[in-house]
């Protein structure tokens, strides 16, 4: 039994010698082998340090050299007088217009004295220059959501004393517009730049003019004559993509008078008065109001839009020739600050098949549609069906020539007109009257809607608020004759900030009696950027006179 024990006992023993054997064996190899690639590794680093390299030759940074294309030398030129445009909308309140009804559309045909409703023109930016009013994420509508709204966009300078040209949708229902320029430091998030104020717009063009005050003269931009420009020129597009300011691409003129009107659900063309220049070079959200310039350093036109699925470049942009945009200025500037087009009231159809022309009786020329009642037209004796085919002994083409002739004509000035009548030829002279006023009468119950100048309540946009009449037993409580109760008050607005609360009854605005709302309208209609505007108010809650007032920025 002894003898079996010790046996077993020195079978384990032999055993876990020969593991142990074999572990020591296999530590020593890869010890072994460690070493001599440690050795290896370091012979051939040896090698790569002693490697002669007496032969190569350092790299040379050449001295800055002007390429042949003087992209650069253009943009050193313009770049200065671009500008940075970035926008503030304080939420609104609802002041939805009754809804159209149906039956009361704008009259079928092209008028020349107007087109559409600007609604319509609103909605093509939203979808063909990536849903934004004036650059990077908003359409110019009030949020739904109540909070403020910002966006981004382009302008360039044009007089050294502050004066610049940008869109109109990039400005347009912004309660703040604030220009960066190039040359202005960067002082964080919270320096949104220098305030400017609008001098006047034209939605017909989309052009607006904007004014930052300055004391020191500015850098600007000359403009260029549009009609000079070629297809297949070079040309460059400026701006602030996305907000990446002085950002520049390159292309060519690839059309010229170019129209990318959206009808309206009737048929109607949505703007008489753009005609584009068509380019390749790059233009994306937040370039609208660039400028577009040529290889003389000239603005050439105005970047304005793109037609695109993406919602970004293609390669087809739209920019405004500057020979319109100087017409457009040098109007805004005036002492009217708005742009008056001639017209002799009618409205036609924008096209007709070869077919009309031939059972009518002419190859050029337009056909009547509408007539306003008060408008030279009808004053010199046309009806509807006439063809209008000469403006002062000129044939005309088509209605396009007809607007371009009419509308740059001076209001009261008179024109001569050759129509076809039953086949006979006949002339008449015309009277031209204000576009603005003849198509607000072609609309008829659509007048809101033109897209020609409109009164709007300046205590909206200047004050921030609305107002109504007095409710009787208010008057007879607080003791007043006259006056006007506020009835919604903007968040933000000048309003709000110098506390002037929903429910005060406004007696006095700057010591002049207010008696009414119209005696109201008219004491704010003359109210300016700057002015000191002081209200003399009584509460319901507290009778007595209270004072209450601010500078308007």
């Amino acid at each position: 039994m002894n003898t079996s024990n010790n046996t077993a006992t020195t079978l384990l023993q032999r055993i876990r010698g020969r593991r142990l054997t074999t572990t020591f064996l296999l530590l020593a190899t890869f010890t072994v082998g460690i070493l001599a690639g440690s050795v290896l590794t370091h012979t051939v680093s040896g090698k790569e340090q002693g490697f002669d390299t007496s032969d190569a030759k350092p790299l040379i940074i050449p001295s800055p050299a002007a390429l042949s294309n003087g992209f650069s030398q253009i943009v050193k030129q313009v770049g200065p007088a671009v500008v940075n445009i970035n926008t503030e909308s304080l939420p609104k309140q609802s002041t939805a217009k009754t809804p159209r009804r149906r039956g009361q559309a704008v009259p079928k045909g092209q008028g020349e004295d107007g087109q559409p409703n600007q609604g319509d023109m609103q909605d093509f930016f939203n979808r063909f220059f990536g849903g934004q009013g004036g650059g990077q994420g908003g359409d110019g509508e009030d949020d739904a959501s109540g909070n403020e709204r910002r966006a981004l966009g382009s302008g360039f300078i044009v007089d050294p004393r502050g004066y610049i040209i940008t869109n109109n949708h990039v400005v347009d229902k912004a309660d703040k517009i604030y220009v960066k320029l190039s040359t202005d430091l960067d002082n964080g998030s919270s320096d949104q730049g220098r305030l400017a104020r609008v001098v006047g717009v034209d939605k017909d063009t989309d052009i607006a003019v904007i004014k930052i005050d300055t004391k020191d003269p500015l850098p600007f931009v000359k403009l260029g004559n549009s009609d000079g420009s070629q297809v297949g020129d070079w040309v460059l597009a400026i701006g602030s993509p996305f907000g990446l300011s002085q950002t520049v691409s390159a292309g060519i003129v690839s059309a010229k008078n170019r129209s990318i009107d959206e009808p309206s659900p009737n048929g109607v063309s949505q703007s008489q008065f753009q005609r584009f220049i068509q380019t390749d070079a790059a233009i994306n959200p937040g370039n609208s109001g660039g400028p577009l310039v040529d290889m003389a350093g000239n603005v050439v036109g105005m970047n304005t839009a793109i037609y695109t699925q993406s919602m970004g470049s293609q390669g087809v942009g739209f920019a405004m020739p500057s020979n319109i945009i100087a017409s457009v200025y040098n109007m805004l500037i005036g002492p009217d600050h708005k742009v008056t087009r001639g017209s002799i009231g009618i409205s036609f159809q924008p096209a007709v098949s070869s077919a009309v022309g031939r059972m009518y009786g002419f190859t050029n020329g337009v056909i009547v549609a509408t007539i306003s009642p008060s408008g030279g037209a009808a004053k010199a004796g046309l009806q509807p069906g006439d063809v209008i085919v000469s403006i002062d002994g000129r044939n005309i083409k088509d209605g396009d020539d007809l607007v371009n002739d009419i509308s740059s004509r001076k209001v009261g000035s008179a024109v001569k007109l050759g129509y076809i009548r039953s086949g006979k030829q006949s002339t008449a002279s015309v009277n031209i009257g204000d576009r603005a006023k003849t198509y607000a009468e072609l609309a008829g119950a659509d007048a809101e809607d033109a897209p020609g100048p409109q009164e709007s309540d300046a205590g909206q946009s200047t004050l921030g608020i609305t107002v109504s009449a007095v409710p009787p037993p208010v008057a007879k409580k607080l003791g007043v004759s006259g006056g006007v109760m506020v009835t919604s008050v903007r968040p933000g607005s000048f309003a709000d900030e110098i506390n002037l609360g929903k429910g005060a009854v406004i007696t006095a605005i700057n010591k002049i009696p207010v008696t009414d709302e119209a005696s109201y309208k008219a004491i704010v209609a003359k109210l300016k950027s700057k002015d000191d505007v002081v209200f003399v108010v009584n509460y319901p809650q507290r009778p007595g006179n209270t004072y209450v007032g601010g500078t308007l920025q």
